[in-house]
Protein backbone atom coordinates (compact mmCIF):
# COMPACT_ATOMS: atom_id res chain seq x y z
CA UNK A 1 0.00 0.00 0.00
CA UNK A 2 1.42 3.32 -0.94
CA UNK A 3 1.97 6.23 1.61
CA UNK A 4 -1.52 8.75 1.97
CA UNK A 5 0.41 11.59 1.74
CA UNK A 6 2.48 10.61 -1.19
CA UNK A 7 -0.23 9.68 -2.85
CA UNK A 8 -2.19 13.53 -2.06
CA UNK A 9 1.09 14.57 -3.85
CA UNK A 10 0.77 11.81 -7.01
CA UNK A 11 -2.44 12.94 -7.57
CA UNK A 12 -1.71 16.98 -7.66
CA UNK A 13 1.12 15.90 -10.21
CA UNK A 14 -1.84 13.82 -12.14
CA UNK A 15 -4.06 16.65 -12.29
CA UNK A 16 -1.57 19.32 -13.14
CA UNK A 17 -0.60 16.94 -16.53
CA UNK A 18 -4.21 16.45 -17.01
CA UNK A 19 -4.72 20.20 -16.96
CA UNK A 20 -1.01 20.76 -19.13
CA UNK A 21 -2.37 17.95 -21.62
CA UNK A 22 -5.77 19.55 -22.50
CA UNK A 23 -4.08 22.68 -23.01
CA UNK A 24 -1.79 21.66 -25.15
CA UNK A 25 -3.95 19.49 -27.35
CA UNK A 26 -7.00 20.70 -27.20
CA UNK A 27 -5.45 24.55 -27.19
CA UNK A 28 -3.98 23.88 -30.77
CA UNK A 29 -7.49 23.36 -31.83
CA UNK A 30 -9.38 26.34 -30.34
CA UNK A 31 -6.26 28.18 -31.22
CA UNK A 32 -7.05 27.44 -34.51
CA UNK A 33 -10.88 27.65 -34.41
CA UNK A 34 -10.44 31.28 -32.45
CA UNK A 35 -8.15 32.33 -35.89
CA UNK A 36 -11.10 30.76 -38.49
CA UNK A 37 -13.14 33.81 -39.37
CA UNK A 38 -9.81 36.21 -39.83
CA UNK A 39 -7.35 34.19 -40.98
CA UNK A 40 -9.23 31.95 -43.70
CA UNK A 41 -9.43 34.80 -47.03
CA UNK A 42 -11.93 32.28 -48.62
CA UNK A 43 -13.70 28.74 -47.99
CA UNK A 44 -11.06 26.93 -49.41
CA UNK A 45 -8.77 28.52 -46.85
CA UNK A 46 -10.70 28.17 -44.13
CA UNK A 47 -11.40 24.17 -45.47
CA UNK A 48 -7.58 23.49 -44.80
CA UNK A 49 -8.01 25.18 -41.59
CA UNK A 50 -10.39 22.91 -40.15
CA UNK A 51 -8.87 19.60 -41.97
CA UNK A 52 -5.85 20.22 -39.90
CA UNK A 53 -7.26 20.18 -36.19
CA UNK A 54 -10.61 18.13 -37.29
CA UNK A 55 -9.21 14.69 -36.83
CA UNK A 56 -7.98 15.44 -33.85
CA UNK A 57 -10.31 17.70 -31.93
CA UNK A 58 -12.68 15.05 -30.10
CA UNK A 59 -9.91 12.86 -28.97
CA UNK A 60 -7.78 16.01 -27.74
CA UNK A 61 -11.16 17.26 -25.90
CA UNK A 62 -10.65 14.17 -23.55
CA UNK A 63 -8.01 15.39 -21.46
CA UNK A 64 -10.55 17.75 -20.52
CA UNK A 65 -13.03 15.69 -19.50
CA UNK A 66 -10.66 13.45 -17.61
CA UNK A 67 -9.49 16.30 -15.80
CA UNK A 68 -12.94 16.90 -14.80
CA UNK A 69 -13.60 13.38 -14.02
CA UNK A 70 -10.10 13.03 -12.14
CA UNK A 71 -10.67 16.47 -9.90
CA UNK A 72 -14.50 14.43 -8.96
CA UNK A 73 -12.48 11.34 -8.07
CA UNK A 74 -9.51 12.79 -6.28
CA UNK A 75 -10.59 16.35 -4.42
CA UNK A 76 -14.55 16.01 -4.35
CA UNK A 77 -14.80 18.82 -2.06
CA UNK A 78 -12.82 20.73 -4.51
CA UNK A 79 -14.89 19.65 -7.23
CA UNK A 80 -18.10 20.42 -5.44
CA UNK A 81 -17.45 24.17 -4.87
CA UNK A 82 -16.00 24.47 -8.48
CA UNK A 83 -19.34 23.24 -10.04
CA UNK A 84 -20.94 25.50 -7.52
CA UNK A 85 -19.33 28.29 -7.59
CA UNK A 86 -18.58 28.68 -11.13
CA UNK A 87 -21.57 26.86 -12.11
CA UNK A 88 -22.36 29.59 -14.70
CA UNK A 89 -19.06 29.80 -16.11
CA UNK A 90 -18.74 25.71 -16.29
CA UNK A 91 -22.30 26.48 -18.58
CA UNK A 92 -20.83 28.77 -20.41
CA UNK A 93 -17.88 26.81 -21.40
CA UNK A 94 -20.66 23.71 -22.13
CA UNK A 95 -22.73 25.69 -24.23
CA UNK A 96 -19.72 26.98 -26.31
CA UNK A 97 -18.27 23.52 -26.48
CA UNK A 98 -21.24 22.41 -28.07
CA UNK A 99 -20.92 24.50 -31.00
CA UNK A 100 -17.81 22.56 -32.28
CA UNK A 101 -18.77 19.06 -32.81
CA UNK A 102 -22.13 20.65 -34.46
CA UNK A 103 -19.65 22.84 -36.73
CA UNK A 104 -17.46 20.15 -37.96
CA UNK A 105 -20.50 17.98 -38.52
CA UNK A 106 -22.84 20.56 -40.22
CA UNK A 107 -20.46 23.25 -42.17
CA UNK A 108 -19.82 21.22 -44.94
CA UNK A 109 -23.49 20.08 -45.53
CA UNK A 110 -24.35 22.93 -47.49
CA UNK A 111 -22.30 24.84 -49.89
CA UNK A 112 -24.20 28.10 -49.51
CA UNK A 113 -21.53 30.81 -48.18
CA UNK A 114 -24.06 32.32 -45.27
CA UNK A 115 -24.56 29.03 -44.36
CA UNK A 116 -20.88 27.77 -43.63
CA UNK A 117 -19.83 31.27 -42.64
CA UNK A 118 -22.53 30.76 -39.74
CA UNK A 119 -20.78 27.75 -38.76
CA UNK A 120 -17.06 29.21 -39.27
CA UNK A 121 -18.32 31.62 -36.69
CA UNK A 122 -19.97 29.20 -34.10
CA UNK A 123 -16.56 27.24 -33.94
CA UNK A 124 -14.87 30.62 -33.20
CA UNK A 125 -17.36 31.35 -30.28
CA UNK A 126 -16.89 27.43 -29.48
CA UNK A 127 -12.92 27.77 -29.59
CA UNK A 128 -12.25 31.25 -27.60
CA UNK A 129 -15.08 31.33 -24.88
CA UNK A 130 -13.61 27.99 -23.38
CA UNK A 131 -9.75 29.32 -23.01
CA UNK A 132 -11.18 32.66 -21.92
CA UNK A 133 -13.42 31.39 -19.03
CA UNK A 134 -10.65 28.71 -18.05
CA UNK A 135 -8.21 32.07 -17.85
CA UNK A 136 -10.53 33.79 -15.83
CA UNK A 137 -10.95 30.86 -13.51
CA UNK A 138 -7.17 30.81 -12.68
CA UNK A 139 -7.46 34.15 -11.96
CA UNK A 140 -9.78 34.01 -9.61
CA UNK A 141 -8.04 30.90 -7.85
CA UNK A 142 -5.19 33.14 -7.43
CA UNK A 143 -7.23 35.78 -5.30
CA UNK A 144 -9.30 33.31 -3.54
CA UNK A 145 -12.53 32.18 -3.78
CA UNK A 146 -15.74 33.18 -1.65
CA UNK A 147 -16.88 29.98 -0.22
CA UNK A 148 -17.55 29.15 3.09
CA UNK A 149 -17.65 25.12 4.81
CA UNK A 150 -19.69 24.64 7.99
CA UNK A 151 -19.36 22.52 10.82
CA UNK A 152 -21.27 19.59 8.96
CA UNK A 153 -18.63 19.90 5.81
CA UNK A 154 -21.15 21.87 3.52
CA UNK A 155 -19.60 23.94 0.83
CA UNK A 156 -21.61 27.01 0.58
CA UNK A 157 -20.41 29.48 -2.32
CA UNK A 158 -21.03 32.99 -1.42
CA UNK A 159 -20.08 35.34 -4.38
CA UNK A 160 -22.20 35.82 -7.87
CA UNK A 161 -21.18 35.38 -11.69
CA UNK A 162 -20.27 38.15 -12.08
CA UNK A 163 -18.04 38.76 -9.39
CA UNK A 164 -15.84 36.64 -11.09
CA UNK A 165 -15.06 38.71 -14.19
CA UNK A 166 -13.08 40.86 -11.97
CA UNK A 167 -9.98 42.68 -13.35
CA UNK A 168 -7.17 40.82 -12.65
CA UNK A 169 -9.51 37.60 -13.54
CA UNK A 170 -10.39 39.17 -17.02
CA UNK A 171 -6.76 40.15 -17.21
CA UNK A 172 -5.85 36.06 -16.84
CA UNK A 173 -8.16 35.33 -19.64
CA UNK A 174 -6.20 37.24 -22.11
CA UNK A 175 -3.47 36.09 -21.44
CA UNK A 176 -4.87 32.40 -21.43
CA UNK A 177 -6.53 33.24 -25.03
CA UNK A 178 -3.63 35.05 -26.77
CA UNK A 179 -0.98 31.80 -25.88
CA UNK A 180 -3.93 29.60 -27.31
CA UNK A 181 -3.73 31.82 -30.19
CA UNK A 182 0.34 31.49 -30.50
CA UNK A 183 -0.17 27.69 -30.57
CA UNK A 184 -2.63 27.51 -32.80
CA UNK A 185 -1.11 29.60 -35.08
CA UNK A 186 2.14 28.18 -34.26
CA UNK A 187 0.32 24.48 -35.76
CA UNK A 188 -1.69 26.14 -38.50
CA UNK A 189 2.04 27.47 -39.85
CA UNK A 190 3.33 23.62 -39.84
CA UNK A 191 0.41 21.96 -41.44
CA UNK A 192 -0.28 24.71 -44.26
CA UNK A 193 1.83 26.18 -47.35
CA UNK A 194 1.82 29.97 -49.34
CA UNK A 195 -0.31 32.90 -48.32
CA UNK A 196 -2.31 31.02 -45.98
CA UNK A 197 1.28 29.91 -43.84
CA UNK A 198 2.88 33.01 -44.00
CA UNK A 199 -0.10 34.76 -42.81
CA UNK A 200 0.02 32.20 -39.25
CA UNK A 201 3.82 32.58 -39.15
CA UNK A 202 2.95 36.38 -38.41
CA UNK A 203 0.54 35.83 -36.42
CA UNK A 204 2.19 33.07 -34.27
CA UNK A 205 5.33 35.57 -34.18
CA UNK A 206 3.40 38.34 -32.85
CA UNK A 207 1.45 36.30 -30.39
CA UNK A 208 4.02 34.42 -29.14
CA UNK A 209 5.54 37.67 -27.64
CA UNK A 210 3.05 39.13 -26.83
CA UNK A 211 2.44 35.83 -24.73
CA UNK A 212 5.87 36.83 -22.95
CA UNK A 213 4.76 40.11 -22.12
CA UNK A 214 1.17 39.63 -20.69
CA UNK A 215 2.54 36.44 -18.82
CA UNK A 216 5.59 38.24 -17.47
CA UNK A 217 3.40 41.36 -16.21
CA UNK A 218 0.23 39.04 -15.14
CA UNK A 219 3.36 37.76 -12.53
CA UNK A 220 4.20 41.75 -11.70
CA UNK A 221 0.47 42.37 -10.84
CA UNK A 222 0.26 39.34 -8.87
CA UNK A 223 3.25 40.25 -7.03
CA UNK A 224 2.79 43.73 -6.24
CA UNK A 225 -1.18 43.54 -5.92
CA UNK A 226 -2.38 40.11 -5.24
CA UNK A 227 -2.19 38.92 -1.51
CA UNK A 228 -1.41 35.15 -1.07
CA UNK A 229 -2.82 32.26 1.67
CA UNK A 230 -0.11 31.00 3.89
CA UNK A 231 -1.47 27.39 6.46
CA UNK A 232 0.47 28.16 9.78
CA UNK A 233 -0.76 25.60 11.46
CA UNK A 234 -2.86 22.52 12.02
CA UNK A 235 -2.18 21.25 8.08
CA UNK A 236 -1.24 17.62 8.75
CA UNK A 237 -0.44 16.26 4.86
CA UNK A 238 -1.09 12.63 6.19
CA UNK A 239 -4.40 13.45 8.11
CA UNK A 240 -7.60 13.01 7.07
CA UNK A 241 -9.66 15.43 4.50
CA UNK A 242 -10.64 18.29 7.17
CA UNK A 243 -10.24 21.96 6.01
CA UNK A 244 -11.24 23.79 8.97
CA UNK A 245 -8.14 22.17 11.05
CA UNK A 246 -5.81 24.23 9.66
CA UNK A 247 -4.94 28.30 10.52
CA UNK A 248 -4.81 30.37 7.41
CA UNK A 249 -3.18 33.78 7.13
CA UNK A 250 -3.37 36.16 4.23
CA UNK A 251 -0.30 37.59 3.22
CA UNK A 252 1.51 39.73 1.03
CA UNK A 253 3.26 38.36 -1.49
CA UNK A 254 3.21 35.19 -0.03
CA UNK A 255 2.46 33.45 -3.64
CA UNK A 256 5.46 33.74 -4.02
CA UNK A 257 6.90 32.42 -1.11
CA UNK A 258 7.92 28.62 -2.80
CA UNK A 259 10.10 30.54 -5.23
CA UNK A 260 12.03 31.82 -3.04
CA UNK A 261 12.43 28.50 -0.76
CA UNK A 262 13.06 26.47 -3.31
CA UNK A 263 14.73 28.88 -6.27
CA UNK A 264 14.79 25.94 -8.92
CA UNK A 265 11.03 26.60 -9.33
CA UNK A 266 11.71 29.75 -11.12
CA UNK A 267 12.68 27.44 -14.09
CA UNK A 268 8.78 27.08 -14.19
CA UNK A 269 8.07 30.38 -15.26
CA UNK A 270 10.98 30.71 -17.46
CA UNK A 271 9.44 27.89 -19.29
CA UNK A 272 6.52 30.28 -20.07
CA UNK A 273 8.41 33.38 -21.33
CA UNK A 274 11.28 31.88 -23.14
CA UNK A 275 9.12 29.37 -24.56
CA UNK A 276 7.03 31.89 -26.15
CA UNK A 277 10.24 34.03 -26.89
CA UNK A 278 11.97 30.54 -28.77
CA UNK A 279 8.55 29.49 -30.55
CA UNK A 280 8.07 33.27 -31.69
CA UNK A 281 11.77 33.23 -33.16
CA UNK A 282 11.89 29.65 -34.60
CA UNK A 283 8.50 30.23 -36.24
CA UNK A 284 9.75 33.14 -38.05
CA UNK A 285 12.99 31.38 -39.44
CA UNK A 286 11.07 29.19 -40.72
CA UNK A 287 10.87 25.75 -38.03
CA UNK A 288 8.01 24.70 -37.56
CA UNK A 289 8.40 21.61 -35.57
CA UNK A 290 11.02 23.38 -33.41
CA UNK A 291 8.36 26.15 -33.07
CA UNK A 292 5.52 24.06 -31.78
CA UNK A 293 7.71 22.57 -29.34
CA UNK A 294 8.58 26.25 -27.78
CA UNK A 295 5.15 26.93 -27.84
CA UNK A 296 4.15 23.63 -25.89
CA UNK A 297 6.78 23.93 -23.73
CA UNK A 298 5.47 27.83 -22.71
CA UNK A 299 2.10 26.86 -22.52
CA UNK A 300 3.29 23.51 -19.84
CA UNK A 301 5.18 26.50 -17.83
CA UNK A 302 2.27 29.42 -17.82
CA UNK A 303 0.00 26.21 -16.76
CA UNK A 304 2.49 25.53 -13.90
CA UNK A 305 3.16 28.34 -13.08
CA UNK A 306 0.02 28.81 -10.92
CA UNK A 307 -0.01 25.46 -9.34
CA UNK A 308 3.45 25.43 -8.10
CA UNK A 309 2.79 29.30 -6.98
CA UNK A 310 -0.29 27.96 -5.07
CA UNK A 311 1.04 24.98 -3.96
CA UNK A 312 -0.35 23.42 -1.35
CA UNK A 313 -3.30 25.56 -2.44
CA UNK A 314 -5.81 24.36 -4.89
CA UNK A 315 -8.44 26.34 -3.83
CA UNK A 316 -7.92 29.55 -1.45
CA UNK A 317 -11.24 30.73 0.29
CA UNK A 318 -11.17 34.50 0.20
CA UNK A 319 -14.46 34.96 2.82
CA UNK A 320 -13.33 32.38 5.20
CA UNK A 321 -10.02 31.60 5.35
CA UNK A 322 -9.18 27.93 7.04
CA UNK A 323 -11.70 26.83 4.77
CA UNK A 324 -9.36 27.25 2.12
CA UNK A 325 -8.65 23.62 0.37
CA UNK A 326 -5.34 22.22 0.29
CA UNK A 327 -4.09 18.79 -2.00
CA UNK A 328 -3.59 17.49 1.89
CA UNK A 329 -7.28 17.84 3.75
CA UNK A 330 -9.65 17.83 0.83
CA UNK A 331 -8.81 14.78 -1.32
CA UNK A 332 -10.63 11.56 -1.59
CA UNK A 333 -9.83 8.42 0.81
CA UNK A 334 -6.38 6.48 0.59
CA UNK A 335 -8.04 3.46 -1.09
CA UNK A 336 -9.83 5.81 -3.63
CA UNK A 337 -6.46 7.31 -4.83
CA UNK A 338 -4.55 3.54 -4.90
CA UNK A 339 -6.99 2.59 -7.12
CA UNK A 340 -7.37 5.52 -9.49
CA UNK A 341 -3.58 5.44 -9.31
CA UNK A 342 -2.94 2.15 -11.08
CA UNK A 343 -5.79 2.75 -13.02
CA UNK A 344 -4.03 5.44 -14.38
CA UNK A 345 -0.25 3.58 -14.65
CA UNK A 346 -2.41 1.68 -17.40
CA UNK A 347 -4.32 3.56 -19.15
CA UNK A 348 -2.20 6.77 -19.34
CA UNK A 349 0.32 5.30 -21.60
CA UNK A 350 -2.27 3.84 -24.14
CA UNK A 351 -3.69 7.39 -24.72
CA UNK A 352 -0.47 9.02 -25.14
CA UNK A 353 0.54 6.05 -27.51
CA UNK A 354 -2.61 6.60 -29.58
CA UNK A 355 -2.22 10.01 -29.91
CA UNK A 356 0.90 9.81 -30.56
CA UNK A 357 0.20 7.44 -33.58
CA UNK A 358 -2.68 9.37 -34.54
CA UNK A 359 -0.91 12.31 -35.43
CA UNK A 360 1.98 10.73 -36.86
CA UNK A 361 -0.28 8.82 -39.56
CA UNK A 362 -2.39 11.98 -40.32
CA UNK A 363 0.54 14.32 -40.59
CA UNK A 364 1.89 16.58 -43.51
CA UNK A 365 0.91 19.35 -45.52
CA UNK A 366 -2.87 20.34 -46.04
CA UNK A 367 -3.31 22.39 -49.90
CA UNK A 368 -5.93 23.63 -52.00
CA UNK A 369 -5.51 20.99 -54.58
CA UNK A 370 -5.25 18.63 -52.05
CA UNK A 371 -8.44 19.75 -50.54
CA UNK A 372 -10.75 20.01 -53.24
CA UNK A 373 -9.18 16.67 -54.87
CA UNK A 374 -10.97 14.73 -51.32
CA UNK A 375 -14.22 16.73 -51.08
CA UNK A 376 -16.31 13.43 -50.70
CA UNK A 377 -14.35 12.85 -47.43
CA UNK A 378 -12.75 16.20 -45.77
CA UNK A 379 -14.70 18.71 -43.74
Amino acid sequence: MIDYEILKAIWWLFIGVLLVGFTIMDGQDMGVGTLLPFLGKNDSERRIMINSVAPHWDGNQVWFVTGGGAMFAAWPLMYAIAFSGFYWAMLVILAALMFRPLAFDYRSKVPAERWRSSWDWLLFVGSAVPPIICGVAFGNLLQGVPFEIDSTMRPVYTGSFFGLLNPFGLFCGIVSIVMVIFHGANYLALRTEGSLHQRAVSIASISGVLTAVLFALGGVWTYLGIDGYVAVAGLDPAGPANPLAKTVELQASAWFSNFAAYPVLWLVPALGIFGALGGALMIRAGRGWPAIICSSISLLGIVLTPLVSMFPFVMPSSTMLNAGLTLWDCTSSQLTLEIMFFVTLIFLPIVLLYTTWAYRVMSGKLNAEYIEKNTHHLY
